[in-house]
């Protein structure tokens, strides 16, 4: 124990010998440290700003609705036993909110065109919770009153039917069971302008009781939308809350399933931040090999000596090891701090990609990095641990070289 705190003594103070180097390869390792500090947190906030944006926009957390309505939208697949399990949604902890609708494919027509749309039946006061709807209106006000012909649209689409506030619209559905056409006239109520296209020229949301008329489904519903306390649990697949769900046909599926490509986009960037990483501990690498060699060249004479000394192969090789171990140390310090005051300063400001689609979700908001503890443990332990394993092909070098070649080289 004394003798290896020796080695770590003497490994500090060597590496201050040359301080011109050592400094130059601490700060190259601190950068490239400071980098994957920065990117990881920069790539954390991304996937906080899409996920927000996908599940408060419109999606949810998660959704309970019939098996196979998500691909086919058949407007017959509507929510078995929906009474049982609304009053059980209602007294499960895990729930924040829910929202029920009923969702059909369309005809909206003005007097100057037509369009389709998926028309969703929201009960106005439910959705507020789940859904960012109300606050997505740039004119006209979110079904005030009780007027059930009140309409709201996306901007985009009132541009195509060349309507405004107060303008009168049909809308044409199918009848489910019949398969007769049921058409009923609305008044736009409000615009609204989501800055997701497919929404904003596509969608149209009616009171959920008028949609139940116009379709004919009665009391049902197709889908249930949910936020919860915790918002983790919507990708925890481990959570018992989906095979209580999953049941009579339903199906609970959390945004994971919603929406896999931004799951998948996801696993992508965290592959890649590995990538990132690895290329990174590559090039301290052969930084450290090459900063180590140009020591122990240096210092050739005084290993000579101490080996004719009696100083044994190993405490040769410790010393060398001791000497990366310390430049580590030395250089997770400054990359530490240089990582963290340039993701501070980026999460003081943000980072604009708003209006930019990613994975199918539009970045409505400005980008936030978010730093955590285990970036400042995780990252900077692999360094060291690269660091040190670098350093033992200088150590084995200089344990094996004999005395006198040493000796005479050093001179």
């Amino acid at each position: 124990m004394m003798l290896f705190s020796i080695w770590i003594r003497l490994g500090w103070r060597n590496i201050f010998r040359n301080k011109r180097r050592s400094l130059i390869a601490g700060v190259a390792i601190g950068v490239g440290l400071a980098s994957l500090i920065f990117v990881d947190a920069l790539m954390k906030g991304m996937e906080n700003n899409m996920m927000e944006a996908a599940t408060s926009t419109f999606l949810g957390q998660a959704e309970i609705q019939r098996r196979g309505f998500r691909g086919t939208r058949q407007t017959d697949l509507t929510i078995r036993r929906l009474s049982e399990i609304l009053a059980k949604l209602a007294q499960d902890a895990r729930i924040k909110n829910f929202s029920v609708r009923a969702i059909s494919h369309g005809m909206v027509s003005s007097p100057s065109d037509v369009s389709s749309v998926e028309l969703v039946g929201v009960d106005p006061t439910a959705e507020k919770e789940v859904s960012e709807i109300d606050e997505a209106i740039v004119r006209g006000s979110y079904f005030t009153g009780q007027n059930p012909q009140d309409i709201v649209i996306g901007y985009q689409l009132a541009e195509t039917l060349q309507v405004t506030l107060g303008d009168r619209l049909v809308v044409t559905v199918s009848q489910v069971g019949t398969g007769l056409l049921s058409q009923d006239l609305f008044r736009v109520s409000g615009l609204c302008r989501f800055n997701i296209p497919a929404m904003d020229r596509g969608m149209a949301f009616v009171r959920l009781s008028k949609a139940r008329e116009a379709l004919g489904i009665g009391g049902n519903a197709h889908q249930i939308v949910l936020m919860f306390k915790n918002p983790e649990d919507g990708s925890n697949a481990a959570l018992p809350f989906w095979g209580e769900y999953t049941q009579d046909d339903n199906e609970a599926l959390g945004w994971p399933q919603l929406l896999p490509q931004m799951a998948a986009a996801f696993r992508l960037a965290r592959f890649s931040i590995y990538l990132t990483g690895l290329m990174l501990f590559g090039v301290v690498a052969l930084g450290i090999i090459n900063t180590l060699f140009m020591s122990l060249h240096e210092r050739l004479f005084e290993f000579g000596v101490l080996k004719a000394l009696g100083t044994r192969p190993e405490g040769i090789a410790g010393l060398i090891v001791c000497e990366a171990g310390s430049l580590a140390i030395l250089s997770s310090v400054l990359g530490c701090i240089l990582g963290g005051l340039i993701t501070l300063l980026a999460s003081g400001v943000g980072i604009d990609y708003t209006g930019i689609e990613y994975a199918g979700v539009t970045i409505r908001k400005l980008i936030f990095p978010v730093l955590s503890v285990w970036q400042f443990i995780e990252y900077p332990l692999w360094v060291i641990f690269f660091t040190v394993l670098a350093g033992f092909y200088p150590a084995l070098i200089a344990a094996g070289i004999p005395p006198a070649a040493a000796m005479r080289q050093g001179q």
